[in-house]
């Protein structure tokens, strides 16, 4: 069965399927290094400007890394007067604050003090 013909149609001239578009060596070689350049780009701009979705980020970056748990004990009667204890994981005195959560605050726009234990005055 074949189609029908409308009339006049025979005389438009038919679609080329080959439309001439062409691209030569020199211009890939330009093509080519700019898409890479720009896909990676955009895969490194999304990934710096992103937060991992369910990762959070670590506290302790350098203390004890090869135990499981770290913990420290103190008597209340070895403390003295008053005891400063670091709570942002940066000090150099750790388990005892040096002052690092002032530039640990300053870089992240934290608010991590320390924690202060001191016996009651009688």
């Amino acid at each position: 069965m074949s189609s029908p013909q409308l009339p006049g149609l025979s005389s438009l001239p038919k679609p080329l399927l080959n439309s001439g578009f062409r691209i030569s060596k020199d211009q890939l070689t330009t093509i080519v290094p700019v898409a890479v350049a720009a896909m990676l780009g955009t895969y490194l701009i999304s990934r710096y400007f992103s937060t991992p979705s369910g990762q959070k980020s670590k506290v302790n970056l350098s203390l004890n890394k090869d135990s499981a748990k770290v913990v420290h004990s103190f008597d209340i009667e070895d403390i003295g007067s008053k005891a400063v204890y670091c709570r942002c994981w940066r000090s150099k005195k750790f388990p005892y604050c040096d002052g690092s959560h002032s530039k640990h605050n300053e870089e992240t726009g934290d608010n991590v003090g320390p924690l202060i234990i001191k016996k009651r005055d009688a």
